[in-house]
């Protein structure tokens, strides 16, 4: 053991029956108080981004293929399935799994009110997990089946703008330039709700033999591929592969064919959750510049009630840089005690609002319905780690005060 963490530690331990002195405390607090506000804001910022991410993903999976003149419509070219354009997918490295889809701009129309709506079409091996987790009444549509049905699955705000149940029929429209609108019954098996308020309101899921006939398509005809790769990370790098090999690849039906990840289709929306690292950096710079000057306060007064123990290890011998290293010491114990306080505030929020979800939120502003939390290993130890460590490296300047006391000064017979 160094002597100046024995020193340190011995200077940490209150006498009997004393408290610690009021800027030691104010410096505990205020530590505290900063990581507490970091956890809650990190875990915010993670929360929002993992689920918003993860809804995105069970709406439009990672990557899509389409018709390039069709990207962004509702009404989109069709694609032409083959083997060889499934198997070119398939060999794409970081594949994991695809699904065909159709989609059909259309409007619901009811007694009570219309809405517009994208009919989107699923075949047996649709991937049905996230729906599954959102469904909140009646059951998934029956699709892939050799009779074709005409089940939907809709989300709780459209049932709930449109008064319809599970079991009601509901009228679709479908509206093609030049020609009188095609009409079309449904009937409502299922009703989900994500708490993505922008594809809530508009997605409606179906079998795909029901959007291909509205459509006038074949059973080879299709809007896309929906795929699914390791992670959200790998998307981008997915997509651009995919479509280079799309781009040279010769066969007729893969022309006009272009591979795009869901962060650039819906890149409005995944620049905003970017959006919050800003924030983030900002609250972090905040909290850390209140605690440094905080523990600078506490420690300039931790050394002037020491000055006469810091001349007695001067006159003993004590070099300057191994009294710094002491009150270091102490300020670490105090910015620990801090830390320990500010994880068990913020730690507790965080759980409490998962466990709960007391905070709500405004669908139509913030996307979801409540507030999102999400507590990872790496970025808590982290940022512990980070903060003591800037409180640490930041005090050394702090700590220049004690070369300046004299022992001549200091002791004195009394």
């Amino acid at each position: 053991m160094s002597l100046a963490f024995f020193i340190a530690r011995r200077m940490a331990r209150p006498a009997p029956g004393c408290k610690p002195g009021v800027m030691e405390r104010i410096a505990v607090m205020s530590v505290a108080l900063g990581i507490a506000v970091m956890i809650l804001a990190l875990a915010v910022i993670m929360g929002f981004k993992r689920e918003v991410a993860r809804k995105m993903e069970g709406f439009a999976a990672h990557v899509s293929v389409t018709d390039v003149r069709g990207i962004d419509a509702l009404d989109a070219e069709p694609v032409r399935r083959s083997a060889h354009l499934e198997e070119l997918i398939r060999t794409t490295e970081g594949f994991r799994a695809l699904a065909p889809y159709a989609v059909k701009g259309g409007i619901v129309r009811t007694p009570e009110a219309v809405g517009e709506v994208l009919l989107k079409g699923v075949e047996r091996d649709y991937d049905w997990s996230c729906f599954r987790e959102w469904l909140v009444e009646g059951t998934l549509p029956r699709v892939g089946d050799s009779v074709r049905t005409k089940d939907i699955l809709l989300s709780r705000s459209l049932a709930d703008r449109m008064l319809l149940g599970v079991g009601d029929k509901v009228e679709m429209l479908f509206v093609e330039p030049g020609e009188l609108p095609r009409r079309d019954r449904f009937k409502v098996a299922g009703i989900y709700a994500s708490g993505l308020s922008e594809m809530d309101d508009a997605v409606v899921v179906t079998d795909l033999r029901n959007v291909q006939r509205l459509s006038d398509w074949g059973p080879d005809e299709i809007s896309g591929y929906e795929i699914r790769v390791r992670s959200l990370d790998d998307a981008a790098a997915f997509a651009r592969t995919l479509d280079r090999r799309l781009l040279h690849d010769e066969a007729d039906e893969t022309s006009n064919l272009a591979a795009t990840s869901v962060t650039e289709r819906y890149a409005n929306i995944f620049d905003w959750l970017r959006a919050h690292d800003v924030n983030g950096a900002v609250i972090i710079v905040i909290m850390l510049v209140v605690a440094f000057f905080n523990m600078t306060s506490a420690l300039l007064i931790l050394v002037l009630e020491r000055t006469r123990m810091i001349g007695l290890l001067k006159a003993l011998g004590m070099p300057s840089g191994q009294l710094r290293r002491i009150f270091l010491w102490r300020a670490a114990f105090v910015a620990l005690r801090g830390l320990v306080w500010g994880n068990a505030v913020g730690l507790g929020l965080c759980l409490l609002q998962r466990w709960t979800h007391l905070v709500k939120l405004d669908p139509e502003g913030y996307l979801l319905s409540e507030v999102p939390v999400s507590l990872g290993w790496g970025w808590w130890l982290a940022l512990n780690v980070g903060f003591l460590a800037a409180i640490v490296a930041l005090l050394v300047i702090p700590t220049s005060v004690v070369s300046r006391v004299r022992p001549e000064e200091t002791i004195r017979y009394e």
